[in-house]
């Protein structure tokens, strides 16, 4: 299967994909605004089991992305607010626009949903390079929150068969 007729797709991350996911790098211009891989996998090790996602986006035989969703994490640590989204994405320098962004923001809210979510939340560095357009661009809405530094955007999801 060749890569203009395959179907992008998501993998586990496992001991025969580890080095091709801790592989992926963005743009350097990227860089400030999204944390490496392997920072990533490190995070959903230390996370109680279930809350981490973390996911190689494949399409053919070619590691394109790589995205971690966050499932019904502890918003405020304090037990008040569970939240799903997106936690991290990825995709490699030379696959951008090509669609697995949105791939992987559609995979995340699919899984979100199956789950009985309602929303999907992502944060992202604001200015010049990052991701505010991209997120935008899919429906997300800043809320008015900020995490980190970051802005806080949340996607409203319809559940199968609503519209």
């Amino acid at each position: 299967m060749t890569s203009t007729t395959s179907t992008p797709r998501l993998e586990e991350i496992t001991p025969a994909n580890f080095e091709a996911a801790t592989g992926i790098r963005v743009r350097p211009d990227q860089e400030f605004a999204c944390s490496p891989v392997m920072q990533s996998l490190a995070e959903a090790y230390v996370h109680p089991a279930g809350v981490a996602w973390p996911r190689l986006i494949v399409d053919g035989d070619r590691p394109v992305g790589f995205l971690m969703a966050f499932l019904d994490i502890d918003w405020r640590a304090d037990g008040t607010l569970f939240r799903s989204g997106l936690w991290r994405l990825n995709i490699a320098a030379d696959e951008q626009g090509r669609g697995y962004g949105r791939f992987a923001v559609e995979s995340v809210a699919a899984e979100i949903r199956r789950r009985g979510g309602k929303q999907l939340y992502v944060t992202w560095h604001p200015g010049p390079n990052g991701p505010e357009g991209f997120y935008l661009g899919l429906g997300f809405r800043p809320d008015g929150e900020t995490s980190e530094g970051e802005t806080v955007g949340v996607l409203e999801l319809e559940g199968p068969g609503e519209s």
